[in-house]
């Protein structure tokens, strides 16, 4: 029997994946990776190793979340070094808990290798710390897009808008109005800035600056994967200009 390996691949950089994924790249038989994993990364495995796409987008999914374990499994029935290859970390809103569970219940030899998660990167190459003495001393990791029929009623916004004072929000663009709308109720500054990061690390990293006032009348043109970034260390982006050289600042 083989061993399976979830290992991350960062946010997008291939400079950010960590010398143990590159590794374990280099000796893999069997590679099934995700729909944000680059090419640059998808280089690096040998091409004597059998390559399995399972990436999904929202409302689009190569192979069910049931299907893509069920295939873990078999292949490392059959195969030494299985890596199961997603963007990000895999147990920040990566599924990796999921696969890791199913895995040990089906007795499969199961090791996590994190990776760069991309709420922490791409703020990072933005040039905005998502913590500072003066600004901010908390900050939580947020999903915009939850399961359906989940273990509990969905994130409570109202309650985050005072409880921290940086929110870091992966996969919010499809709920973007409720999540802005329930930010102010709960008492967030209209005019609490927020960056929108798209591509974040990579060389089409798209970067946003705005408030949530401004956020809610006039969201702007862009899509996903992006991080959305609130609170008040949004404006130390603009201290740093050679980190985000595309950023926009929205009127």
């Amino acid at each position: 029997m083989g061993k399976v390996y979830l290992v991350g691949a960062g946010p997008g950089d291939p400079e950010l994946l960590t010398v143990k994924g590159k590794a374990l790249l280099a000796h893999a038989d069997v590679v099934i990776y995700d729909a944000l994993v680059g090419s640059a990364i998808l280089d690096l495995i040998p091409p004597t190793a059998e390559r399995i796409y399972a990436g999904k987008s929202c409302g689009a999914h190569t192979l069910p979340q049931e299907q893509i374990i069920a295939l873990m499994i078999a292949k490392a029935q059959t195969a030494a070094v299985v890596v199961r290859l997603k963007g990000g970390d895999p147990f920040v809103f990566g599924r990796g808990g999921e696969e890791m569970l199913a895995l040990v219940r089906a007795g499969i030899p199961v090791e996590v290798v994190p990776g760069v998660t991309a709420g922490i990167a791409a703020s990072a190459y933005a040039g905005i710390p998502l913590t500072h003495r003066e600004f901010s001393s908390s900050v939580a990791f947020v999903t915009g897009h939850e399961a359906i029929g989940k273990y509990r009623p969905q994130v409570n916004w109202r309650a985050l808008a005072g409880a921290v004072e940086t929110l870091v929000i992966y996969m919010g663009m499809h709920n973007l109005a409720h999540i802005v709308a329930e930010l102010l109720a709960g008492g967030k500054a209209p005019a609490t800035p927020v960056a929108l990061i798209r591509c974040g690390t990579t060389p089409e990293q798209e970067i946003h600056l705005t408030r949530l006032e401004q956020l809610q009348t006039q969201p702007p043109d862009i899509g996903p994967p992006t991080i959305l970034v609130v609170g008040e260390v949004v404006n130390l982006a603009a201290i740093l200009p050679s980190f985000c050289p595309l950023a926009v600042q929205d009127p």
